[in-house]
């Protein structure tokens, strides 16, 4: 049986999400939500396999980008391909600048002493990534995006990791084509890009 099949993912109602303020696209204001659907009053961890297919469910999944500024005073983003061995499979081939994924119900420890949410996060960049430079956090926005069946039963919360120096590298075999490179090239490209690396250009680097 797969990861997918037997594991047990953080989701919110979407009903809660839209009681907080709905919108579609970029929200630069996450602290209006972050409270309410990280508490555990709304959250739940059920099958990722069920999740995937319920719109009735948000899962909660954090959106890192690793931004560096070059000596020409330019934003540079880390950005890849996602390969055909990920695990979200309407994905595959795309390009994206941000690395992430899933809250699982292993990450509250043992005794549940743990904040899960951010021990999501950084077991999902160990696993993917291998940042060899000091580097700052900021968590910045938040993404949701209705349009796509991907979006309709996922929230984004983003984050920006600024790095001193251009020093990240794959960790997972399926993260292929990695770069820096400056964020206006990007722009030029962004179809080529899944719709949350879309957003996240549009609203963070955009002229």
């Amino acid at each position: 049986m797969s990861l997918v099949q037997t594991e047990r993912v953080l989701v919110v109602p979407t009903e809660r999400f839209h009681q907080l303020g709905y919108f579609q696209g970029f929200c630069t204001n996450p602290e209006r939500y972050l409270d309410e659907l990280l508490s555990p009053e709304y959250t739940s961890y059920r099958p990722r396999s069920d999740m995937e297919e319920d719109p009735r469910f948000k899962q909660l999944i954090p959106y890192v980008i690793f931004r560096y500024g070059d000596d020409a005073g330019r934003s540079q983003v880390f950005c890849y391909t996602r390969g055909s061995g990920q695990g979200e499979q309407r994905l595959h081939r795309k390009r994206s600048i941000g690395v992430g994924g899933h809250i699982s119900s292993d990450d509250v420890g043992p005794s549940g002493e743990l904040d899960p949410y951010v021990e999501g996060m950084w077991r999902e960049l160990n696993e993917e990534v291998t940042i060899s430079t000091p580097y700052r956090d900021a968590c910045v926005g938040m993404i949701n995006d209705d349009q796509t069946e991907v979006g309709q039963v996922h929230l984004g919360i983003v984050h920006i990791l600024d790095v001193e120096r251009p020093a990240v590298k794959p960790r997972e075999k399926e993260i292929i084509e990695t770069e820096f490179a400056v964020a206006s090239n990007l722009l030029a490209d962004r179809s080529s890009f899944e719709s949350w690396s879309q957003i996240c250009l549009d609203a963070l680097f955009a002229p």
